[in-house]
C-alpha cells in the first residue's frame, strides 16, 4: 500500500526529484566518494605570466607592497599629494602688511621737540596746533594729514582726531544756527560755542604735555580720515 504524502513531501518544480535522489544514491552506495590522487600545482592562466614574474613585477610597482616613506618625500611620480601633508602658505603681500594697525592711538610719551618728517616743525606744535580753535584747527590737520608721512603715527593721529572735532562742532554750531533762526534765541548756541572752545583749549593742553587725549565717539571718523587721506611724502 501507498504511503500517502503531504503537501511538504513533494516539489511543485519537480516531481520526480524524490526517485532522481534514490537513484544517484543507490548508485554510490550510499557512501560518499574519496577524492583520489597528489595534491597538484594550479596553473596559470593563458594572460597571466608565471609567479616568479609576478613577484617581482609587484616590487618594481612604487605602490605596490612599497616600504614605508616619509610624508615630505613622497614619490615624484605620486597621482596626488598626501592629505597628511599641509598645504603650502604664502604670507600676505608687503603692500597689506605695512597698513595694519596704522591708525593706533599714541602711548602717553611726552612729545618730542624733534621735527616732524613733511612738514618740518617739532613734534609737541604739530600735535598741538591740531585743536586750534576756529578753522585754524581744521586747516592745520588737513594739510598734516597731506604732507605727514604715515610713519609719523602720533602726529597723524592728532591731526585726523582734530580734523574729526572740528566737523563735529561746525556740524552741532550749524544745527544751533538754525534753531536759533526759527526761535529767535540764541543762547543754545553761545553756550555750545563755549563749551567747544574750552573744550580745544584743554585738548591742547593735554596734548602738548604728551598726556593721553582720545575722543572715543570720534575714533571711526578720525580713523576714516587718516586711512583715506594718503600722505603725498611716503617716507
Amino acid at each position: 500500500m501507498e504511503t500517502k504524502k503531504s503537501k511538504y513531501d513533494t516539489n511543485p518544480l519537480d516531481p520526480d526529484v524524490e526517485r532522481k535522489a534514490e537513484d544517484v544514491w543507490g548508485d554510490l552506495g550510499g557512501v560518499t566518494q574519496q577524492v583520489g590522487g597528489e595534491t597538484r600545482q594550479v596553473g596559470n592562466t593563458p594572460n597571466e605570466p608565471p609567479q616568479p614574474q609576478n613577484i617581482e613585477n609587484a616590487r618594481q610597482n612604487v605602490y605596490s607592497e612599497a616600504p614605508t616613506r616619509r610624508y615630505e618625500n613622497p614619490p615624484l611620480n605620486a597621482p596626488y599629494p598626501s592629505v597628511f601633508v599641509p598645504p603650502t602658505y604664502a604670507p600676505p603681500p608687503a603692500q597689506y602688511q605695512s597698513r595694519q594697525d596704522i591708525y593706533q592711538p599714541p602711548n602717553s610719551a611726552q612729545s618730542s621737540s624733534r621735527p616732524v618728517l613733511g612738514i618740518g616743525i617739532p613734534e609737541k606744535w604739530a600735535t598741538m596746533l591740531a585743536y586750534m580753535p576756529g578753522y585754524v584747527g581744521l586747516i592745520v590737520g588737513l594739510i598734516e594729514l597731506f604732507l605727514v608721512p604715515r610713519s609719523e603715527g602720533k602726529v597723524r593721529f592728532h591731526a585726523a582726531q582734530g580734523v574729526a572735532l572740528h566737523i563735529a562742532i561746525l556740524i552741532v554750531s550749524t544745527l544751533f544756527g538754525g534753531i536759533n533762526w526759527l526761535t529767535g534765541s540764541s543762547i543754545g548756541g553761545k553756550l555750545f560755542g563755549l563749551a567747544a572752545f574750552i573744550f580745544l583749549i584743554i585738548s591742547m593742553i593735554r596734548v602738548w604735555k604728551g598726556e593721553p587725549h582720545q575722543i572715543t565717539p570720534l575714533a571711526e571718523p578720525a580713523q576714516w580720515f587718516n586711512q583715506h587721506i594718503e600722505p603725498r611724502n611716503r617716507g
